[in-house]
């Protein structure tokens, strides 16, 4: 038995299935992770990734059969079930960072990265000064030290994916697997990343799962791609379809430049204001997050706010909704909100998809009730939905494909779906200013592409968009004005600058 075989995990799946309810999500999976393999896991939303890498935890149980269907093996330890495997397995994915947003569990950075020492959610013991120097390597290491002693959730959605990822690395597993853990990241700390993957542990096996072709990395050696829940491919990643299964139409064919001109030009004949922030500074747990902010939003606006994490996208998104208010010395103005008219008027006339939304949504839910409270800008209904709710809600899922998940709840969708479901409940009173905080995570490729086509149809149409993201790629060309933060101001603010015409990676033609 070689070292590494000692050192790291085997897995291996014969026939392994899963059921969610009455349906099956995964079908006869076969699959094996040795030690020094690295896998990268990739799949259409709802194809069963997810639920492929919590099998794998322990996390998700398989259905039953006639014979073991799982099978771990460290060193001369072997078993059918995770028990005894479960602590040397590190899984990270959205829902436990979503977790932290939803209990408030606001501990510093350090304390929440040293609950991956004892396999705890939340900190139980007193760090001791060994766990504090393993912890700052670790954090380090991801280029985050700085953010050690920060509550977690005064932190942006990128850093507190890192902090996390670092809780996930500190107990030094045996397995890694990483679901969508580069969605939020922007790119200084998406190459670290990277970078670390590609020089990790030769031994150490991982499995990354990602709807990009970018964020493939360079040290991967094998690829599974699954569809509609069954093994469509495994093997090697030099022979995997990668771009059949992870492109985009825009990929393939050439860029529009009259089309994008043709942008352009109507980006000069602005509408009337929705919303205008004058030197604008906000104010979160008296640390100061924006400060001398002033732009405006107008009908046929797009804006791209774009910055690293932790410059202050995600607060400006919310005091442009409402949801921080502005520090005396600047004002907020917002189309129909006069004295004496509940700021509520205004949250029902636009469109939000953001990530605490997915958080903050109880996951019983069902779809069809997710997308009526957009009616109220609610999270849920206090009472039954009128007829209207009803018929506005059936119309915006007709228009997202989402008609066959109505009745279905949030826990029984994939991470993407229910951001699909987020558009829809944005859309529901076809508002006209939408707001966007990086609203492609967690998206496949041809769903990106149809969502950047809906939103320039939407822009097209004398509406606005405001959004959030750290990807050129989502600059689509029909993005007319940008921001640019660095530690909350505004580095510039203005007419978006010009840049190489080329094809955009998830549609259309950037100008």
């Amino acid at each position: 038995m070689s070292r590494a075989a000692r050192r790291y995990l085997e897995v291996r799946l014969e026939a392994a299935a899963v059921r969610r309810g009455e349906r099956e999500i995964l079908h006869a999976v076969n699959w094996r992770i040795r030690p020094g393999e690295h896998w990268l896991l990739a799949g259409a939303n709802g194809a069963g990734k997810t639920q492929l890498l919590k099998l794998v935890a322990g996390l998700v149980w398989p259905v039953p059969a006639a014979r073991p269907v799982l099978q771990y093996r460290l060193g001369r330890q072997a078993g059918t079930t995770p028990f005894g495997f479960k602590d040397v397995i590190a899984y990270l994915g959205a829902e436990r960072q979503d977790k932290y947003q939803r209990y408030g569990w606001d501990v510093s950075a350090a304390r929440i990265v040293g609950t991956g020492l004892y396999h705890s959610d939340i900190p139980l013991d007193a760090l001791s000064a060994a766990d504090l120097r393993r912890i700052g390597a670790v954090l380090a290491a991801l280029g985050s030290a700085h953010l050690s002693a920060r509550p977690l959730l005064s932190l942006s959605y990128g850093e507190r994916r890192i902090v996390l990822l670092a809780r996930a690395l500190v107990a030094r597993p045996r397995l890694l697997l990483l679901d969508e853990v580069l969605n939020g990241l922007d790119a200084a700390s998406r190459g670290r990343i990277l970078r670390w993957l590609a020089r990790s542990t030769r031994a150490l096996p991982w499995v990354l799962a990602t709807h990009r072709l970018e964020d493939v990395p360079a040290g991967a050696t094998h690829a599974l791609l699954l569809d509609r829940g069954r093994v469509a491919y495994a093997g090697a990643v030099r022979r995997a379809p990668l771009a059949r299964w992870l492109g985009t139409p825009a990929q393939r064919e050439p860029a529009r430049p009259l089309a994008a001109r043709r942008q352009r030009r109507g980006a000069q004949r602005r509408g009337r204001v929705l919303v205008r922030l004058v030197n604008a500074a906000v104010y979160l747990e008296q640390r100061r997050v924006l400060a001398g902010i002033s732009l405006t939003v107008r009908r046929g606006d797009w804006w791209i706010v774009h910055g690293p994490n932790g410059s202050g996208k995600t607060t400006l998104v919310r005091t442009l909704y409402g949801d921080q208010g502005v520090a005396a010395g600047g004002t907020i103005e917002r189309a129909g909100i006069t004295p004496g008219v509940p700021l509520e008027s205004f949250r029902k006339r636009i469109g939000l998809v953001a990530p605490h939304l997915q958080a903050d949504y109880p996951r019983e839910l069902s779809v069809a009730t997710v997308v009526q409270s957009g009616r109220h800008a609610s999270i849920g209904l206090q009472g039954a939905p009128s007829a209207a709710d009803r018929e506005a809600a059936r119309v915006a899922l007709a228009t997202f494909g989402l008609t066959r998940l109505a009745a279905r709840t949030l826990a029984e969708l994939s991470y993407g779906q229910s951001r699909r479901v987020l558009f829809a409940r944005a859309w529901v009173n076809a508002p006209p200013l939408l707001l966007l905080d990086e609203p492609f995570a967690g998206l496949d490729a041809p769903t990106r592409h149809s969502l950047t086509l809906r939103l320039a149809a939407h822009r097209a149409a004398q509406r606005a968009v405001v959004l959030t993201t750290h990807r050129p790629e989502e600059w689509a060309g029909c993005a007319t004005h940008e921001v640019q933060l660095r530690a909350g101001r505004a580095l510039y603010c203005g007419p978006l600058r010009p840049r190489p015409a080329r094809a955009c990676r998830d549609g259309g033609a950037r100008p």
